[in-house]
């Protein structure tokens, strides 16, 4: 994989990792302040969303080694 293609994964990986600590501390803020379960459920999914995102972008930097 090319050097810039690499570095643009893995700035995009960092932009997603700073997404997911927002929800995260988005729905901790809900949870304290009683919000609706329906909307912090919402949230919940799009970070598991993220989470996804994040995973496939990491399999594409670490390549798949078979011992």
């Amino acid at each position: 994989m090319p050097d810039q293609e690499q570095a643009d994964i893995r700035l995009a990986l960092a932009r997603l990792r700073q997404e997911h600590e927002d929800y995260d501390a988005a729905i901790n803020a809900m949870i304290q302040v009683g919000c609706e379960a329906l909307r912090i459920q919402r949230m919940k999914k799009k970070k598991l969303g993220i989470k996804d995102k994040m995973s496939k972008l990491e399999d594409q930097i670490i390549p798949d080694i078979i011992a």
